[in-house]
């Protein structure tokens, strides 16, 4: 069997996902498609070459309804011959997309595939999509009576029952925020984030950022879920969760260029890193967030890896108790996890956010000459991804 190699990956920078963002005023359709533009454009790809485009999204409503895979291909100009499909695994959803992308090239049905992702929660925020109606708890009520809690309340029992105190949280949000900026001021985004024209104007950084954050200024903010009726049900919360030590609302889009190594070496492209193993997995759906923990085991066990051979680990910061708890029951060097900050300073596009760990992965192994790295996302519903890939 043949590999499935990233030839390139990109981002846009992140846009405060709320009226007034940087990225507020672009059609999530059209920031998809500048996106994708950008990424063929750095590569020099015929379009009509492309087998399929892959983008993962969230919310799909509004803007983003009717297939915005498909209406990002045509808005981008590509040929009208390029199809395009867009796949919901919640916050996974374009790390989904990547293994769609890699594992239709070890299947030989592709060739050459696009994995990408955009989330504009500026212009179709979340809940939008359900409508006001009903779509998990009637259904669910027989098995879960007591109802699923939101995912902020799930990373409150994570904290409580991983024994994660409202400092500890703190200081580890600082610390994204510190490592993010450190990368920042030296340019370690560079290569990653495409520019992206919104009304005249060019939008090339990452707007979620806070390099001036310390613990002493969250330490002063106070939690989002506190909720009477659920403090009777969970008596163990200690309400820790704040907007300083969760991932802030965001608008972005991402792309990575996927196809076999021979494919590559056809056109004269080299490749960054190859798919080594995947692995998704169910969780808890009441605890949701902890799925990281079984999906990092399974997918090292399907390598054939340890956690010690890894050399940099992208557990994505939807809330500081995640990568927290993983890093608690994986005993992983607290050292390799996020070494550039995650989405609590880089933001949380939801349907963005794995093709943009991968991103920030592939890079920081290239310029620190590591050789495997591993990425993992929780999911709503209880669930997660997990993916290792090896710089070439």
């Amino acid at each position: 069997m043949g590999s499935a190699v990233i030839v390139d990956i990109v981002r846009t920078g992140s846009g405060k996902g709320k009226p007034g963002g940087a990225l507020s005023g672009i059609h999530p359709v059209n920031l998809l498609a500048q996106t994708l533009r950008a990424l063929l454009e750095r590569n020099d790809l015929d379009p009509a070459t492309i087998d399929d485009v892959i983008a993962g999204c969230v919310s799909q409503a509004g803007e983003q309804t009717l297939n915005i895979a498909r209406n990002a291909i045509l808005a981008a100009g590509l040929p009208e011959s390029v199809p395009g499909t867009t796949v919901d695994r919640q916050c996974g959803s374009s790390q989904q997309a990547v293994h769609f992308a890699a594992q239709g090239v070890l299947a030989g049905a592709y060739d050459i595939v696009v994995a990408c992702g955009v989330e504009s929660m500026s212009r179709v925020p979340m809940g939008y999509s359900s409508v006001d109606q009903d779509p998990n708890r009637g259904p669910l009520s027989a098995r879960y009576p007591e109802g699923l809690i939101g995912q902020g309340v799930s990373a409150e029992l994570i904290a409580a029952r991983w024994n994660l105190d409202r400092e500890t949280l703190d200081e580890y949000s600082a610390r994204s925020h510190q490592r993010a900026a450190q990368v920042t001021e030296a340019g370690g985004f560079q290569r990653e984030i495409v520019p992206i024209t919104v009304d005249g104007r060019v939008h090339d950084t990452d707007q979620t950022l806070r390099a001036s954050t310390t613990v002493e200024g969250l330490s002063g903010l106070k939690p989002s879920f506190v909720d009477d009726r659920l403090q009777q049900r969970f008596p163990e919360i200690n309400w820790s969760i704040t907007p300083g030590n969760s991932s802030p609302l965001t608008d972005a889009a991402s792309a990575a260029l996927i196809m076999s190594e021979k494919k590559a070496s056809e056109l004269g492209l080299t490749p960054r890193a190859r798919f080594t193993d995947f692995a998704v997995t169910g969780s808890d759906p009441l605890l949701m967030l902890t799925g990281v923990i079984p999906a990092t085991e399974k997918v090292l066990k399907r390598s054939g890896l340890s956690i010690d051979d890894i050399d940099a680990y992208e557990v994505n910061e939807a809330f500081a108790p995640v990568p927290l708890a993983w890093l608690k029951d994986l005993k992983a060097d607290p050292e390799k996890l996020n070494p550039r900050g995650g989405a609590i300073a880089l933001g949380h596009a939801l349907g963005a956010s794995g093709v943009r760990l991968l991103a920030t992965l592939v890079n920081h192994l290239e310029d620190t000459g590591g050789r495997y790295g591993l990425q993992t996302m929780c999911e709503g519903g209880g669930m997660a991804n997990a993916t290792i890939i090896e710089r070439i």
